[in-house]
């Protein structure tokens, strides 16, 4: 899915205090139900930009990862979906990585109102580093993406 937020919105898309990666979404009818209530797998989709985009901020470009012969599957994830959120409503994706151990990377989200006085989701994943050509899990990050994970927690 594509995130259309217009340049001003996309300007918003920063770190925050805690190690938080912030990125803004508006609710199109396509991220919806026939009801307008978003769909829940919308919520997914908008977590996985969002940590693409954190990634990407770190100097991390998801495509020169692959390239290098390396993807990041998601194996593990949990979510609760505390209110939901219409068409038309704009919201904070917040995402932060927790904790890397080995080869898995652990990641924490909340989708909250812009005005932070609603929480619509909150979700961890975890992710390991897998080979592409050989399909198995790597014995250890690249050290370039070790490295870049690294700066979030300093």
């Amino acid at each position: 899915m594509v995130n259309s937020l217009s340049s001003s919105a996309l300007a918003r898309v920063h770190w925050s205090s805690q190690d938080w990666f912030e990125y803004p979404v508006k609710v199109h009818p396509h991220h919806t139900d026939y009801a307008g209530v978003v769909w829940h797998g919308t919520y997914l989709a908008w977590m996985e930009e969002s940590r693409v985009e954190a990634l990407r901020s770190l100097g991390i470009e998801y495509a020169d990862l692959v390239a290098m012969g390396c993807e990041l599957p998601v194996v593990d994830l949990s979510i609760r979906y505390h209110r939901s959120l219409k068409m038309g409503a704009e919201a904070i994706i917040r995402t932060r990585m927790m904790e890397m151990h080995g080869i898995r990377i652990n990641w924490e989200y909340e989708i909250q109102s812009i005005d932070r006085t609603v929480t619509h989701v909150t979700a961890q994943v975890t992710l390991v580093a897998v080979d592409i050509v050989k399909g198995k899990i790597l014995r250890q990050l690249p050290a370039e993406i070790k490295d870049a994970l690294k700066r979030t927690r300093s």
